[in-house]
């Protein structure tokens, strides 16, 4: 009787796992690459980012405008005793104007100044891209994690209430060698199994908790309205295939010809590192304007007074009066010089800024290739060796313990190893895959070299990555 029932749990446990197939059905199942792409289509920051450059490329317009003339209107010379306008020849009354012209190419140079800068807002928005990608595909697989793994504790907890039951009805009829401490195992480790439960599902809320983030639904044109949090979905499930995330430039990171200054021009092309040489250039003009500082600033002026006739009728002439000022700057040492050599400074330092990130970028591929290239090689270990020997394990200890031959205990830690091996392997293949899509926000497509290619299928993740790795 006991051999029977255990046989059936067995057998129970070995079924294909997933989610709840009545749970999935009043859930919309969430892929990968459907989660990325609505997270990139209700991304709010790109649509900021639009505006941001929208507002700069209008600044490069108005910045190339000659500044507005300035018109002054006045009474001059008016006699104090009498205050008649045709008592003195020196009375007058007068309009001028006054253009003043900025020094040297200022206006052109600001205006290249501007439209450089506008040039770094589309590499940030591919930048931000590939952030989203990596970020969402982080918790999309952390939710499949959890998710498969309240999957296979479901169907041990079924297995684990059988043999409680046995163990108890055994025990109570005397049959076999069941005894009491036997029966208080079996009970602990199906509540263990329903701590491990609790935990698996506190960290699927979690995620999906955090995943929902990236799912508001966002409309550009509805900005005037309050936003409607309660329109997203809360209430999903992640699809139940493993996608595929393939490396994006193996050839890069291969051993045989892996080398850091190739991964550093390869890197180059960035958008996060485009986006920098952008900012240097805008700043390399902003060299040239603090230059413009040492040459004179021009500027015309005429102006036009009339006169009445005099007391006895006799016409005066009016007048017309035009002229041209400039500054002359000799006083350079603590003005223009100053200014020409915080520009250098602040354009050189940019240099710094992008060796940094380069640095860090060539740190970060190495830590996650080497750590990649150890998943495989644990991926080998418990496909080849580990499942197999649990699973052997546990149904040696089984046949053993049916045979009178065996420990119930035995039989209980057999089935919590056998357990832990494929949430350990499924750990395993997830962090693999999460490794990847962090590997791949490194190689961001060019935004003018886009490839048609989608890094995102749905398939299983193969041990092929274990053939690539930094020295």
């Amino acid at each position: 009787m006991i051999n029977t029932y255990l046989k059936l749990a067995v057998v129970s446990l070995f079924l294909p796992f997933g989610v709840h197939a009545t749970e999935l059905q009043h859930q919309k199942a969430l892929s990968l690459e459907h989660a990325i792409d609505v997270a990139l289509f209700n991304d709010p920051w790109l649509h900021g980012n639009k505006l941001r450059q929208q507002a700069i490329e209008n600044r490069s317009k108005v910045s190339s405008t000659l500044p507005d003339p300035t018109v002054s209107i006045g009474l001059l010379n008016m006699p104090t005793d009498t205050w008649n306008f045709d008592q003195e020849a020196m009375s007058q009354f007068k309009v001028g104007i006054t253009q003043m012209f900025p020094r040297g190419d200022s206006l052109a140079i600001k205006q290249e100044q501007l439209q450089i800068e506008s040039t770094a807002y589309p590499l940030l928005r591919e930048d931000r891209k590939a952030q989203v990608k990596r970020d969402v595909a982080q918790l999309w697989l952390d939710a499949y994690l959890a998710q498969q793994i309240i999957a296979l504790i479901e169907q041990d907890r079924a297995l684990f209430e059988q043999m409680v039951e046995i163990a108890e009805a055994n025990y109570s009829n005397v049959v076999g060698r069941v005894r009491q401490q036997d029966v208080i195992r079996a009970q602990l480790e199906l509540v263990k199994l329903e701590e491990r439960l609790a935990m698996q599902q506190q960290l699927l809320e979690s995620t999906h908790a955090q995943l929902n983030e990236w799912l508001h639904t966002y409309d550009a044109q509805k900005l005037d309205q309050p936003f409607d949090f309660d329109a997203s979905p809360m209430d999903f499930s992640v699809a139940n295939q493993l996608p595929t995330i393939q490396l994006a430039n193996p050839s890069v990171l291969e051993r045989s010809n892996y080398s850091r200054n190739a991964l550093a021009r390869e890197l180059a092309k960035h958008p996060a590192l485009r986006a920098i040489d952008a900012k240097y250039k805008a700043m390399q003009k902003g060299v040239e304007l603090a230059e413009q500082q040492y040459g004179p600033q021009w500027g015309v002026n005429a102006s036009y007074a009339y006169r009445d006739d005099m007391p006895t009728g006799d016409s005066r002439s009016d007048l017309f009066s035009i002229g041209v000022t400039f500054d002359i700057p000799l006083f350079t040492e603590n003005r223009q010089d100053k200014q020409v050599a915080a520009s250098v400074a602040e354009s050189e330092a940019i240099k710094t800024e992008k060796l940094i990130v380069t640095k860090r970028m060539i740190s970060t591929i190495e830590k996650e290739l080497r750590q990649l290239q150890r998943l495989s090689q644990r991926q080998t270990i418990y496909q080849d060796q580990l499942l197999k020997q649990t699973h052997d394990q546990a149904e040696a200890s089984l046949t053993a313990y049916t045979n009178d031959d065996g420990d119930f205990a035995e039989v209980v830690r057999a089935r919590i190893a056998e357990l832990n091996a494929r949430i350990s392997a499924l750990k395993i293949d997830i962090d693999a895959l999460k490794t990847v899509a962090r590997i791949n926000y490194f190689f961001a497509a060019d935004p003018s070299e886009k490839q048609a290619s989608n890094n995102f299928s749905s398939a299983q993740y193969t041990s092929s990555t274990a053939q690539v790795g930094g020295k």
